[in-house]
């Protein structure tokens, strides 16, 4: 009946676009993702890419299996996906009650390489690898290429692994050494086994997708290299190989799709899409201040001055703004708060002093700070800003005067005048806390409100904390002290299920004292209830040069674990644990940061830690970090290492005002003990972000 019902509604589709009349073909609406995510057939790949920066979550369905996948091309050249394989047939674990009837997830992450890209002789290629690190139950390997033909765009690949099961072919690799014909099965959840990539039976795997003159409509046939005999759901009935299927586009951003697998089976699935390169913020803004110089004298006046200093902090976003001159050159400071492009914030404030710029002044000079730390210093030209305004003759342009400096001091100067920067914020904001993937339950969360408050004794003394109200919660499901491997290591972390049934409790409450000590130094000491689940003293030193590619800081902390029955009280475990950080943006990829961190962790355990972020147009950030200790595989427990993945959203990609908050969405796939860091609530790369005009 389903076999009957996909062959009707694919005769149907066909039917539909036959009947558009069209003299040429429709431009092609982009790859399509494949069952398992990332750009392909159904269950085959293709050496097609998205469009850089594109992001998709991806759903197919069938009897046997389900699969939850993301992908996003990271650059043009490079495609990556995470995906949960759900196993409707199996349990997660044998052990009674553990995780109760949770079905077994596999988790995996796959990358695609491209190899060349197309060109009017040659295919696209490019090389792959499925399930990279974990179970081995899909992991693959491949080489694979892809070339149009008018609305046909064809592929032909070799796979091994889950690809190439049936072993339609030698391993071509079995003549250099026969270790190569045979492939060991299975692996430890959460570690990368690459002694076995390459290995096995290999077989091909190809197809065809067709773009009919309808152009919503494209059509999927293809031919795999699997023969389902070994599958973890059970050895499953293959009727035929080749595989045909249909992709709808609803819109720019949606895609449905149907499929007949095997010969016997139905899939189906959606897809939804962004690209984090297109996105474009959507507030309203006030207009930059219109160019308009009014006659001055030699000194400041103070009705005047009282105006200006309002367009700064609500037009330029300066918040406690100073204006000051010395000599020839008029000061501007403040803390940039509105603004995530600092530039746009020294572009407006230049806008309103030039328009009441007094007599005798030729540069100015507009220092932004952040926590009362003085960032950078934009020196401007007057002459050249003012031809830049007033738009320069035909033929006669020439680039604007104006360099980023080292935070300048005038000093005490004979003209002042200032709005005092509150000392007192306080705001409240809602949190979302999760997990995913564990084998208690496939998704553990907290949601709750937090009320923060921060008060500024001196100019660099900050005093401050957070109330957390619980709202709702799943983590009475976290039942590490049955799991079936435990870890050895202290348990610095998987105590969170006691800390989160507390309903209201002091996330942190704190002092902070902070201080640039000049040349590209920062420094802050601080003691307290440091975060959720420590408190204790630490500090930390961090050299950024002004629009440097690297800077390097070290951080040194000494803590003991609160009491989840009492968290104003400590319980008897303590560490010291502290880090050398190296930040690098390379200068081949300006858009990428390498952060790596050198140390001891809160289980006592030394190893590194390596974050890499992509930065993308609209300002989101995408990272993936990594943890290796010196802790062995059976002491650290299920998962090897500590993983994890992040997207950071600017807020004014939503909000109707300017903002430069963000929001940081965390997707960690177990919560153990090793290689865990203490979560600081100020960091001081983060706090010195513009220090680098490029990365905000």
């Amino acid at each position: 009946m389903k076999k009957q019902l996909l062959l009707s509604l694919l005769a149907a589709s066909v039917s539909a676009a036959c009947q558009v009349h069209a003299e040429t073909w429709p431009e092609p609406v982009g790859p399509s993702q494949s069952d398992f995510g990332g750009v392909g057939l159904m269950q085959t790949p293709t050496a097609r890419m998205a469009k850089e920066g594109e992001f998709s979550v991806n759903f197919r369905d069938n009897d046997q299996y389900r699969y939850y996948s993301a992908s996003l091309q990271l650059f043009p050249w490079l495609e990556t996906t995470v995906r949960y394989t759900d196993v409707r047939t199996r349990r997660y674990s044998a052990v009674e009650g553990f995780s109760g009837n949770q079905s077994y997830k596999d988790k995996a992450f796959d990358v695609k390489l491209r190899l060349w890209q197309e060109s009017y002789w040659l295919p696209e290629v490019a090389v792959g690898s499925r399930d990279l690190g974990g179970t081995g139950l899909f992991d693959s390997e491949y080489l694979v290429a892809s070339k149009a033909w008018g609305p046909f765009d064809f592929t032909l690949g070799l796979g091994w692994g889950y690809l190439g099961n049936s072993g339609t072919i030698k391993n071509p690799f079995c003549s250099y050494s026969d270790s190569f014909c045979s492939r060991t099965g299975g692996g430890e959840a959460g570690s990368i086994n690459g002694s076995q990539m390459f290995h096995g039976p290999a077989a091909l795997f190809g197809g065809v997708e067709y773009q009919t003159p309808w152009q919503p409509l494209r059509l999927k046939l293809e031919y795999e290299g699997n023969d389902y005999q070994d599958d973890f759901a059970g050895r499953l009935d293959q009727r035929s190989k080749v595989n045909v299927g249909a992709i709808y586009r609803l819109t720019d951003w949606a895609d449905i799709n149907a499929s007949y697998e095997r010969g016997n089976t139905f899939m189906f699935g959606f897809t939804l899409r962004t690209n984090f390169n297109d996105l474009h913020q959507s507030h309203i803004d006030s207009e930059k201040p219109a160019y308009n110089p009014q006659p001055q004298g030699d000194l400041l006046q103070p009705t005047v001055v009282a105006n200006q200093l309002t367009d700064l902090k609500y037009n330029a976003g300066l918040n406690g703004p100073h204006i000051q001159t010395k000599g020839s050159t008029l000061y501007v400071s403040g803390e940039q708060t509105k603004y995530r492009d600092t530039r746009e914030g020294v572009d407006r404030a230049n806008r309103i002093i030039m328009n009441n710029l007094p007599a005798g002044i030729d540069t100015i000079d507009v220092t932004e700070s952040r926590f009362n730390m003085p960032q950078v210093s934009t020196r401007t030209n007057v002459a050249s800003l003012h031809n830049e305004l007033v738009g320069y003759p035909l033929g006669h342009e020439q680039p604007l005067q104006q360099t980023r400096e080292n935070p300048v001091d005038p000093g005490a100067t004979e003209q002042g005048f200032f709005i005092r920067k509150d000392r007192l914020n306080y705001s409240l904001s809602p949190v979302l806390n999760q997990s995913v993937g564990g084998p208690e339950s496939f998704y553990m969360y907290q949601v709750g409100v937090m009320a923060n408050a921060d008060y500024w004794l001196t100019d660099h003394l900050l005093v401050g904390g957070s109330l957390f109200g619980n709202l709702a919660n799943n983590y009475d499901k976290f039942n590490y002290n049955g799991a079936p491997a435990d870890s050895t290591l202290p348990r610095v972390r998987t105590h969170i299920r006691d800390y989160v049934e507390n309903n209201v409790y002091v996330n942190d409450l704190q002092a902070n004292y902070m201080q640039a000590l000049g040349n590209g130094f920062y420094g802050q000491v601080y003691g307290g209830y440091l975060e959720t689940m420590y408190g204790g003293v630490g500090g930390e030193v961090l050299y950024r040069p002004i629009d440097s590619n690297w800077a390097f800081g070290v951080d040194a902390n000494y803590v003991k674990q609160r009491d989840w029955d009492n968290m104003m009280q400590f319980t008897d475990y303590k560490a010291p644990t502290g880090h050398f950080t190296a930040y690098w943006r390379p200068w081949f990829m300006q858009d990428v940061l390498v952060k790596a961190s050198v140390g001891e962790y809160l289980a006592k355990d030394k190893g590194v830690t390596v974050d890499v972020s992509k930065r993308f147009d609209s300002g989101v950030m995408v990272g993936f970090y990594a943890t290796k200790t010196n802790v062995s595989a059976e002491a650290y427990g299920e998962g090897d290492f500590t993983k994890g993945f992040y997207i950071s959203v600017p807020m004014d990609l939503f909000t109707v005002t300017p903002t430069r908050g963000r929001a940081q969405v965390n997707w960690v796939p177990l919560t153990r003990d090793g290689g865990q860091m203490l979560g600081r609530k100020y960091q001081l790369y983060d706090l010195t972000s513009d220090r680098d005009a490029r990365f905000n």
